[in-house]
């Protein structure tokens, strides 16, 4: 059996299960969503969201980029947030990034990744402002730890000065953002930070999607 084929199969079966818990389990899946998260995380195949959260579907309002950047040029994330804050209403915005992070890392290097280099000069450049904290540390290991919790408390200060969330704080008092940490070696998540309304000033939209 191919790999594809191997995918389908296993989907046939699940519908199966869900079924015989539950026999209107997909026509409740079948109207309108209602999460109450969103995630915004690394697209590596080993930190599946719902998997690692319980989470199961509608719960969980999913956004994943090369690691788990919040950038004010990327209409993608915008949009989802904008979406998941102005439509859905979502209560909590989770930034996870994980341990052992290829974009962290390559950031790092000097190395030629073609097209990704755009990309990774996010990280190159909170690597920079972070400079003297990462040389301080022993090696190459601790130095990409360190640089993916830096910047997962970055990305979620920079979701902080969107639009999106600064209206939403003054006019509703939420959502509240997060980041965390998912230990691949380990499993576990760990919470680096958590900004709720009133954290930060309500500054100039740095990063605006529509006013």
């Amino acid at each position: 059996m191919d790999g594809t084929r191997r995918l389908l199969a296993y989907n046939q079966q699940w519908v199966a299960e869900r079924l015989a818990e539950r026999p209107d389990y997909f026509t409740r899946l079948g109207g309108q969503q209602d999460p109450q998260f969103v995630w915004i995380g690394c697209s590596d195949s080993r930190v599946p969201a719902e998997m690692l959260t319980g989470c199961q579907p509608g719960e969980l309002f999913v956004h994943r980029n090369v690691a788990n950047q919040v950038i004010h040029t990327d209409l993608n994330m915008l949009t989802v947030v904008f979406y998941a804050v102005e439509r859905l209403r979502v209560k909590h915005i989770i930034v996870c990034g994980h341990t052992g992070c290829g974009g962290v890392k390559a950031a790092m290097s000097r190395q030629d990744f073609g097209l990704i280099n755009r990309w990774l000069q996010n990280i190159k450049d909170c690597a920079e402002r972070h400079q003297a904290e990462l040389e301080a540390l022993p090696d190459e290991e601790a130095r990409t730890g360190r640089l993916v919790e830096i910047n997962v408390v970055e990305q979620v200060d920079h979701l902080a000065k969107t639009s999106v969330i600064q209206r939403c704080w003054k006019r509703e008092q939420r959502p509240w953002l997060h980041g965390w940490v998912y230990d691949t070696d380990g499993g576990t998540l760990r919470e680096l930070v958590r900004r709720t309304p009133g954290d930060l000033p309500h500054a100039a939209h740095q990063y605006d999607i529509e006013d």
